[in-house]
């Protein structure tokens, strides 16, 4: 199967550019929302030249998925460049007890400026951006405690800002998931469209789960050898990368007429057990 470029050309980019640029003077800080699985990728290089000298909170969220040892690395790189990092993951509610005291710690100044003002118990008010199905929506329904954004497993959804308030004494704008009109690493487009953050239905999904054969047999081996029962396999260092999917595909009895393999329930298989955690705690890219 002959390799393919990875193009994304996103519709959103221009009008979410100037909604975080109009309502910047409207917030207190920035809530950034990256991928623990590629950290690196998902964090969109535009963010930092449009919120200025605004604080970040960066947050590595969907943890639960990957590497626990690599995300303990990127958060000591974080720290290292003086941004404040926190894990989480919104689906058990790991982590989201720590935004308060980390808002409160970035933002002492403002707060203390409140209290000489009277303004004690005033909320501060946070913009949450990052790429599209990076959890945006739902972290901000986890923090509120309730529904108040809408949230689905797939990206895009949030199109407009909107306000949300929660209990932890931040009130949250939510941005709309903004991906960058090029990469210029190739690997950046290949992590975004593996976890998700393109839309499946503008790429060729047979193309990125063999891209995800390839990344799964250098960075975890061992994890792909027992989901899809490979341990057996005298070849499996050797074969090529497409070779590896098909052999996937049989292996689960993906087959059609004349025994051929199904190659499109093989890439849908593959790439859904990757993003749901099920071949194990996965990171694709170290600081």
């Amino acid at each position: 199967m002959p390799s393919q470029t990875i193009q994304w050309f996103p519709g959103h980019m221009a009008k979410t550019r100037r909604l975080i640029t109009d309502n910047l003077p409207s917030v207190d800080m920035i809530i950034e929302l990256l991928d623990a699985r590629i950290p690196r990728s998902s964090q969109n290089p535009e963010i930092n030249l449009l919120v200025g000298a605004k604080p970040v909170l960066t947050i590595l969220n969907k943890a639960s998925l990957s590497d626990p040892e690599v995300t303990s690395d990127w958060k000591k790189e974080f720290n290292r460049i003086g941004r404040q990092c926190i894990f989480t993951d919104c689906i058990s509610g790991y982590g989201i007890k720590e935004i308060k005291n980390a808002a409160n710690n970035i933002l002492s100044d403002k707060i203390y400026k409140n209290q000489t003002r009277g303004m004690t118990g005033r909320a501060l008010k946070a913009m949450v951006v990052g790429i599209p199905n990076v959890g945006k929506s739902t972290f901000i329904n986890t923090l509120a405690g309730g529904k108040k954004a809408k949230a689905e497993d797939r990206p895009g959804i949030t199109l407009t800002k909107q306000w949300v308030s929660t209990s932890a004494g931040i009130d949250l704008l939510d941005m709309p998931g903004v991906l960058w009109p090029k990469f210029k690493d190739q690997t950046i487009g290949e992590n975004l469209a593996l976890t998700g953050a393109i839309k499946d239905t503008v790429l060729d999904t047979e193309h990125i789960a063999i891209i995800l054969c390839r990344r799964l047999r250098k960075l975890y081996p061992q994890l792909l050898k027992t989901r899809y029962k490979l341990e057996s396999e005298p070849d499996f260092a050797e074969l090529q990368d497409w070779e590896l999917f098909e052999l996937i595909g049989r292996k689960r009895g993906f087959l059609i007429s004349g025994g051929e393999v199904n190659y499109e329930r093989t890439a849908a298989i593959l790439l859904d057990e990757f993003r749901g955690g099920k071949i194990g705690k996965i990171t694709l890219e170290r600081p």
